[in-house]
C-alpha cells in the first residue's frame, strides 16, 4: 500500500495492543479479542488519532496555520483534533452541533467539552439539524480575513485522507493476528461518520485479507449508512491507488441499536458499558463504542457469531463519559 507516499504527522502510540477479553467471551460463548485504539494516546486516545496523522500531514503540506473541524458537543474527534493543534503550534476553530438537545450541565461543559477548552480551541455552537458544510466553511471564511490559512476537516476526519488511518490499522491488525497465529472471523466497530469504518474495508480490500467488518451504526439508518461508508471506501482505495477493488458485499452496517438517535443513551448502552467493564475491565464511551458493543452483545446472545473468533475495535471515547454522569449514573 506504501502509505509512506502521503504526508504524515505522527501522533498516536503504536501499534496499539490486540488482545484477549476472556470473561466476556465466557459470558458471550464466543472468543473475543479487543483492538486497544482507546490507547493511541493523544489527549486520553481514540480512532480520530490515526486519522489526524494524515489530515495534519496533509495541513501542514498545504502550509495551514489553523485547523477548523466540526462535530457534536461531546465529540471525541474535536477533542483529538484540538489536541493534535495545540501540540503542533496551530490554532484550531471548532463547532459544535447541539445535536442531542441535552441542557444537561454536565454534558454541555464536562467531558469533551471541558478538554476542548483547556486544550484553547474557539468553540461556537451551533443549533441541531445545522448545515455543518456550511458553517465549516463559514469558520474558515472567517480565518482568512483575519490573515489565518484555514485547513477544514470533515466531521470525524472522514474523508479519504483521514480513512487512510484506518487503512494502517488494518494492516496493523492483520500483521498482529499473524504473530499471534489468531485467525480472525469477524471485526466489529461502532461506524458513524464512516472514515474508521471505510479505512478498514478498504484496508483489507488492498491486501486482498478476507476478513469481513461488520460496523454497528450509532446515527444513520441501514441503507444511508451503508452508502456513505461504500462511497468512501471506493474513495480511500481510489486514493491508493486501487480504483475499483472495494465491492458493495464488503459493505455491511447493523444500524438496530441505534435506539432513539444519536448520543442518546438507554438501557441497553449502560448495560454494556457495565458488562465490559465488569468482566474485563474495559471502559467503553457511552455514544460510539457502548453502543457498537451493545449490538455485538445482542447479536452474540442471538448466536449469531457461533463458532466465530471476533476482534471488537474499540474506538476510545471514555472522556465523553464524564459529560453523561447524569444519565449514566442514573442507571448504575
Amino acid at each position: 500500500m506504501n502509505l509512506a507516499r502521503f504526508p504524515r504527522v505522527r501522533l498516536a502510540h503504536l501499534p496499539t495492543p490486540l488482545e484477549p477479553l476472556p470473561r466476556l467471551s465466557e459470558e458471550l460463548g464466543i472468543e473475543l479479542w479487543i483492538k486497544r485504539d482507546d490507547c493511541t494516546g493523544l489527549a486520553g486516545g481514540g480512532n480520530k488519532t490515526r486519522k489526524l496523522e494524515f489530515l495534519l500531514g496533509d495541513a501542514f503540506e498545504q502550509e495551514a496555520d489553523t485547523l477548523v473541524t466540526q462535530g457534536a458537543v461531546q465529540s471525541n474527534h474535536v477533542r483529538q483534533t484540538a489536541a493534535a493543534a495545540a501540540a503542533h503550534g496551530l490554532d484550531c476553530e471548532i463547532i459544535l452541533e447541539a445535536r442531542t438537545g441535552s441542557t444537561a450541565h454536565d454534558y454541555l461543559a464536562n467531558g469533551n467539552v471541558l478538554l476542548d477548552r483547556l486544550f484553547g480551541a474557539g468553540l461556537r455552537t451551533v443549533a441541531a439539524g445545522s448545515d455543518m458544510v456550511a458553517e465549516l466553511e463559514t469558520t474558515a471564511a472567517d480565518v482568512r480575513v483575519r490573515g489565518g490559512k484555514p485547513y477544514v476537516i470533515p466531521g470525524g476526519g472522514s474523508n479519504p485522507v483521514g480513512a487512510l488511518g484506518y487503512v494502517d490499522c488494518a494492516r496493523e491488525i492483520v500483521v498482529q493476528a499473524d504473530e499471534l497465529d489468531l485467525r480472525i472471523d469477524r471485526i466489529v466497530t461502532a461506524t458513524g461518520s464512516a472514515g474508521t469504518h471505510a479505512g478498514l474495508v478498504a484496508g483489507l480490500a488492498v491486501m486482498g485479507a478476507d476478513v469481513p467488518v461488520l460496523g454497528i451504526g450509532v446515527r444513520a439508518p441501514k441503507d444511508r449508512q451503508e452508502a456513505n461508508v461504500f462511497k468512501l471506501a471506493e474513495e480511500t482505495a481510489a486514493l491508493l491507488g486501487h480504483a475499483g477493488r472495494v465491492s458493495r458485499d464488503q459493505v455491511v452496517a447493523d444500524c438496530d441499536y441505534v435506539g432513539e438517535g444519536y448520543g442518546l443513551v438507554d438501557q441497553g448502552v449502560i448495560d454494556a458499558l457495565k458488562l465490559a467493564a465488569r468482566t474485563d475491565g474495559i471502559v467503553l464511551d457511552p455514544v460510539y463504542s457502548a453502543k457498537a458493543m451493545k449490538g455485538l452483545i445482542a447479536l452474540a446472545r442471538a448466536g449469531r457469531f457461533k463458532g466465530e473468533t471476533l476482534v471488537f475495535l474499540h474506538t476510545g471515547g471514555a472522556q465523553g463519559l464524564f459529560g453523561y454522569e447524569s444519565v449514566v449514573g442514573a442507571g448504575l
